[in-house]
């Protein structure tokens, strides 16, 4: 089973030697514009090996030149994959743990309880149980802390640092907002371990052991830039494309205490791990034409005329051999021998992604078209992680599919019964006490039922899991807003179907890992229906990372049948919508949203009442779903305009999957 082929959705454009140069003269090259020490791998776990391999590589250096090794690790969720795969190392006998020296880079205050969760439960739980390390010498922060003796506290913990030889390597992620350990945006780079209040974003981030937003803490202490900046080596990372623009205001950008990780620039070892998509904004990946000379393809041509286009304020139809020679794409004026032919080729490219036929319109020459207009009606099949994903996310490309008479399936993946508050449960349970008496099922059980959801609400702990039957009514909620919604679009009640995959149903925010058991449930689908299309959310950026999974299901199932003699008829396309959008030359079809149909999708999305306003899980955008989505779309189409195409209300965006060989 292949679990990570989200992966490598983008390697088809982005040539090995971009991100992984051969020589020392073309890394040079193509990494001029950085300031700091990248290491880019195709995917987050080859760039968690190497982050393991760089760990073990300092710790056996320390340790042979000096006796021991000291570290300040953090416990970010980019740091997970990372010391997996040193346990992995330490098992196989590359490195062990007996002389290191590990102190708790940050950690929340005030200090949680016990088993609560904490940096340094997590960081037990990730690392510290599973290796040969010697408790006495894992230092973290007493529990007994106040804010009366903090200042003092904080001097002693620095202390034990010196008296321990000082760092030798610090380990830690890149956060979305810059942040390293909890030094937010603005923090002075000589600050030192302090107090510090958290930022949304970081809070944000912190979130998924937390059921409820307002569990989160507010606090922490941490170690400041200036008592990081004096470790002898520092190693940092980020995976995952809603780390790109931080990484590359991290990595290209002049350092400023708006970007905490930049202040790292002025240090002399530093190594920052990314992979792929966390590195795509980088010059080299996201312009090299700008660093090298390049290996020109009709994606990386539509990239280059968008840029030019925004750079220059001009229409794709306007842009001049002066344009092209001054921006430095004078290449494309070699190859194509003027402006012109560069300009008709990227336009049209453009203009025959837009179709109202999404499904592929019959008997219809579909030679610059994106799907084809055979066979028709099409069975199709739109996979959405949670409950609402696919009415967020396409809503109006559903509808004109179920319009145009194709055979329209709807898979929902997981129960999304987490998302469900209980302010949103209980409204049913009291109505459901309101009507007993009146319907005739006013019985001792479901009075029996109905006062242990009661209780359990009246006494639920924070972060604590909800009950069995409470994870049921919220799970037959989120099941009934969607058979709604669906029936509001004119999808048929039988194509409708939860699949509730395993993985998801820990009861807890954290979930379980992919499996066999989850794949085969998707496949089972996927053959009983043999679709024509597949939709499926190529959205990663979901703070929680179920979308990816859902995904990596998905393309796993895939991967299994493609050698089927019916799923070689079958086209993937991926969509976006509730946490980004596709970037405008990544985009193989374009559906056109009248302002009608997109007042149909907001009613669509309004459906799942109980993910507005008291929805749990909106994150660090203060926007409703709803709003969201008529951004995106509507600001896909001004930038479709922008480049001399035609004017529309909204556009949805799609880019078709190949599977991988």
């Amino acid at each position: 089973m292949r679990t990570d082929l989200t992966a490598q959705i983008k390697l088809d454009r982005i040539p090995r030697r971009y991100y992984a140069p051969e020589s020392e003269i073309e890394a040079a090259a193509l990494s001029h514009k950085e300031k700091l020490d990248m290491r880019i791998s195709e995917t987050a776990n080859d760039g968690a090996l190497a982050v393991a391999r760089y760990i073990v590589k300092h710790i056996n250096r320390y340790k042979s030149k000096k006796g021991k090794c000291v570290l300040a690790l953090g416990a970010g969720a980019s740091t997970h994959r990372a010391y997996a795969e040193l346990i992995k190392l330490y098992k196989a006998g590359e490195v062990d743990f007996k002389d290191v020296v590990v102190f708790n880079l940050a950690e929340f205050f005030p200090l949680v309880p016990e088993g609560g969760a904490s940096t340094f439960a997590r960081l037990k739980e990730i690392l510290l149980r599973h290796i040969d390390i010697d408790p006495a010498n894992v230092h973290t922060i007493d529990p007994a802390i106040t804010k009366e003796n903090m200042a003092d506290y904080c001097g002693a913990y620095l202390q034990a640092i010196e008296e321990a030889g000082g760092l030798d390597l610090v380990v830690c992620e890149i956060g979305p907002n810059g942040a390293i350990g909890f030094n937010e945006p603005g923090t002075a780079p000589s600050s030192s371990c302090r107090l510090v209040a958290l930022g949304n974003e970081t809070r944000h981030l912190v979130s998924s052991d937390y059921s409820e937003a307002r569990e989160v803490p507010a606090t922490a202490i941490t170690l400041g830039l200036a008592d990081i900046a004096k470790a002898r080596r520092v190693c940092t990372m980020a995976w995952g494309e809603n780390r790109a623009a931080i990484i590359r205001r991290t990595v290209e950008e002049k350092p400023t205490v708006d970007v905490p990780a930049s202040l790292l620039q002025g240090h002399p070892h530093v190594k920052v791990f990314t992979d792929l998509p966390a590195a795509e904004d980088l010059t080299r990946i996201a312009q090299p034409w700008l660093v090298t000379s390049c290996e020109w393809n009709d994606k990386l041509m539509r990239r280059a005329l968008v840029w030019l286009s925004a750079k220059t304020g001009k229409p794709i139809l306007k842009l001049t051999n002066k344009d092209y020679s001054d921006w430095g794409l004078g290449e494309l004026i070699a190859l194509f021998g003027s402006a012109y032919n560069v300009n008709i080729k990227i336009f049209n490219d453009l203009q025959h992604t837009i179709t109202g036929w999404p499904g592929g319109k019959p008997n219809a020459d579909d030679t610059y078209r994106p799907e084809r207009a055979n066979p028709y009606p099409k069975r199709v099949i739109v996979f959405s992680p949670h409950p609402d994903d696919d009415v967020i996310s396409m809503g109006g490309t559903l509808k004109r599919l179920v319009d145009q008479k194709h055979d329209v399936h709807v898979a929902y993946e997981t129960s999304g019964n987490i998302a469900v508050g209980d302010e949103d449960m209980m409204r049913y349970i009291m109505l459901m006490d309101g009507i007993a008496p009146e319907f005739g099922i006013d019985t001792p059980d479901f009075r029996k039922k109905s006062e242990e959801v009661h209780d359990f609400i009246a006494a639920k702990a924070p972060g604590e899991v909800d009950s069995k039957d409470i994870r049921f009514l919220k799970t037959k909620i989120r099941q009934c807003e969607a058979r709604i919604a669906c029936a509001y679009i004119g999808v048929k009640p039988q194509n409708v179907h939860f699949l509730n995959l395993p993985f998801y149903e820990t009861g807890t925010i954290k979930k379980g890992d992919l499996s066999q058991k989850d794949v085969d449930i998707v496949k089972k689908l996927i053959t009983d229906v043999k679709p024509h299309q597949i939709f499926v959310a190529g959205d990663l950026a979901d703070p929680h990372g179920t979308h990816k999974v859902c995904t990596d299901a998905v393309l796993a199932a895939i991967d299994e049948l493609k050698g089927e003699e019916w799923m070689k008829d079958c086209r993937i396309w991926m969509y976006r919508g509730a946490w980004a959008e596709w970037e405008i030359d990544h985009i193989e079809m374009a559906v056109p949203i009248s302002p009608e149909e997109l007042r149909f999708k907001r009613n669509s999305i309004l459906k799942h009442q109980s993910q507005m306003e008291n929805a749990p899980f909106l994150g660090d955008d203060d926007r409703l779903f709803w709003q969201r989505a008529e951004d995106r779309n509507r600001a896909t189409a001004r930038l479709y305009e922008g480049l001399g195409l035609a004017s529309y209300e909204a556009i949805e965006a799609f880019v078709e999957y190949h599977p991988v060989n």
